[in-house]
């Protein structure tokens, strides 16, 4: 039951955007440019970030529903969802990615934790300021999103069927109230 008074069923952030849609329509709007704006990374690539970090802070209605949209955006190359969140490795991601994912462990734990050097692996990997821009702001914005959903214990559903759904509108429909 979440710690404030939400409308009864609706999962996640969108049942906290409900209930501030003041709040709500800039934190959509972050994440439709964040995730589907334009940028040198694919939305498959920016949702499989978000899904990371998530996965990382342990908030399991942003990890399961960023994982879902990533699966539909990779499509035929859905598995690599999996093998990065299930067994943390990244074998099948391109060295960019990889390095880019490096990053985004960093920033979760703190900003402070990344390090020239992590930069210039990025780099050396084919990263550009762009790439590294991104995937930085990915990183923060969903450590504050994770926060806010799990902070005010909004619903989790608890089956991954839950969000093939969610994960097919996100991934169609972007972010938008």
């Amino acid at each position: 039951m979440a710690h404030i008074e939400v409308k009864e069923g609706v999962p996640g952030i969108r049942s906290l955007f409900q209930f501030s849609p003041e709040t709500g329509k800039p934190l959509c709007e972050l994440a439709e440019v964040l995730l589907r704006g334009p940028s040198p990374l694919s939305s498959a690539e920016r949702e499989l970030i978000a899904a990371y970090v998530s996965n990382r802070n342990d908030c399991m209605f942003c990890m399961n529903s960023h994982a879902a949209a990533a699966r539909f955006l990779f499509d035929e190359r859905k598995q690599v969802v999996d093998e990065l969140l299930k067994d943390q490795t990244a074998d099948s991601l391109s060295p960019k990615m990889r390095a880019l994912l490096w990053i985004a462990a960093k920033v979760q734990g703190s900003g402070k934790y990344v390090t020239p050097n992590d930069i210039e692996n990025a780099r050396k990997a084919g990263a550009n300021d762009t790439d590294i821009h991104d995937t930085v702001l990915i990183a923060a914005s969903f450590s504050m999103f994770n926060r806010y959903v799990d902070g005010l214990a909004s619903f989790t559903p608890a089956n991954e069927e839950d969000y093939l759904e969610m994960g097919k509108r996100m991934g169609q429909k972007g972010y938008h109230i």
